[in-house]
């Protein structure tokens, strides 16, 4: 998730649930720059799938990360994305490999028992949690991430060029401005997570790589 489309509504600091997954998919390829495939695989590799491994993709929008890394967990391992939208959700489903599954649900009450993933992956999704609802969202990643399993978090990083910050604030919401990727510096080590890498993945994103403490 991420840009701005056409069911954006301010909630307590959130940009909204997005239901048009064409319009997304459209400015998500303007705003990556043609990018896009390789910006995910560098972020999927940050997350370390392996085969037969179980991952999360929470805030999955039109599925397009568990389309990376579903091949390399292979047919032995699945990956599951949760999305509050039922319009994304219907359009990952149409697209998914065997090895995927997909349900609407929201981040901060995740439909699923304790230690259940070996890693769970978020993409510009958590500045669309309201803001009082993101820390118990960050503490459901811990909870049905497995002791030693691995968490990797992304989001909008602002161009530093005036005229390239003010071309991205055209797509993106209002959760986006400032900079969401500071809240993760709090968030993730207040759920409990130990913060192991941190960077950028141009042209728009940073990540927070981390781990459950065993």
């Amino acid at each position: 998730m991420g840009f701005r489309t056409l069911h954006d509504h301010d909630h307590h600091g959130a940009a909204g649930v997005m239901d048009h997954p064409r319009a997304y998919e459209l400015t998500s390829a303007i705003g990556f720059l043609g990018a896009r495939r390789e910006v995910f695989t560098r972020l999927a590799i940050q997350a370390r799938p392996r085969p037969g491994e179980r991952f999360l993709d929470v805030g999955c929008g039109t599925g397009y990360l568990t389309r990376v890394v579903a091949p390399v967990v292979g047919p032995k391992g699945g990956v599951t994305g949760v999305d509050p939208s039922a319009e994304m959700i219907g359009y990952a489903r149409e697209r998914a490999p065997g090895n995927c599954d997909y349900q609407v649900a929201e981040g901060q009450a995740l439909p699923f028992p304790d230690g259940s993933f070996d890693a769970v992956v978020s993409s510009l999704a958590v500045h669309h949690i309201p803001e009082d609802a993101r820390p118990a969202a960050m503490r459901e990643m811990f909870r049905v991430l497995r002791p030693g399993g691995r968490l990797v978090v992304a989001e909008y990083r602002p161009p530093a060029h005036p005229l390239a910050r003010r071309l991205a604030s055209l797509l993106t919401g209002p959760a986006m401005h400032g900079d969401p990727y500071e809240m993760l510096r709090t968030l993730v080590p207040g759920a409990g997570f130990t913060i192991e890498a941190e960077g950028d993945l141009p042209p728009m994103l940073s990540f927070i790589r981390a781990s459950r403490p065993v």
